[in-house]
């Protein structure tokens, strides 16, 4: 398959995070590797590696499942063929981001969020008042045949109003971490996707 940085989609994301600050682009990963990531979200859930998402960091984590009620399993490289496939394309992305918009994007972090029915993750930025390395999010969606009255829409605050992204499989969404208050609205049926960060180099602030 052809990396971002060789691909029209990735000069699209590039215009678009700098013109408006985010990027939604439809059914861009390719079939095989959202199945197979999908495929891999659901083994790692029957597993029992999906652990409940916290709130906050270090010693401030919380679960709480009022703010958030996904599941998650990070990815780290040499897991499986499809995660090292998608963390080469974000790497491809992360260097395409650094070459046209000199972001000094030094790493990318990733986990699987499993969303069962009716859950939901209230309003927030992606960026820890204590930390400013986030500094790139992406969301690849990993539902097949999802319909919009599932429910289950990211949500964005944008300066002229509410958007709703409908999360179908293989649509990728890229925004500015500390700009892009967002949502995720319940669903009725599962929701996979794998939500990431490009970060700067950095530290506490």
């Amino acid at each position: 398959m052809t990396a971002p940085a060789e691909s029209p989609l990735t000069a699209l994301i590039v215009d678009d995070l700098a013109n408006q600050g985010w990027s939604h682009q439809h059914l861009v990963l390719p079939a095989d590797l959202t199945t197979a990531l999908a495929e891999e979200c659901r083994a790692r859930s029957a597993a029992g590696s999906l652990a409940p998402a916290s709130v906050g960091r270090g010693e401030g984590q919380q679960i709480r499942e009022g703010v958030r009620g996904d599941r998650i399993h990070w990815l780290e490289p040499g897991q499986s063929a499809a995660s090292d496939a998608y963390l080469a394309l974000m790497d491809e992305l992360r260097q395409r981001l650094n070459r046209e918009l000199y972001m000094g994007l030094e790493d990318f972090e990733c986990h699987f969020a499993l969303y069962p029915p009716g859950a939901f993750y209230q309003k927030h930025l992606d960026r820890f008042r204590d930390d400013d390395r986030r500094a790139v999010s992406v969301v690849a969606y990993l539902n097949a045949d999802w319909q919009p009255d599932q429910g289950g829409a990211l949500r964005l605050y944008l300066a002229d109003g509410e958007h709703d992204v409908q999360p179908e499989g293989g649509s990728l969404v890229v925004f500015l971490s500390a700009e892009l208050p967002h949502e995720v609205l319940p669903a009725n049926r599962e929701r996979l996707s794998l939500a990431g960060w490009f970060r700067r180099r950095g530290g506490a602030l």
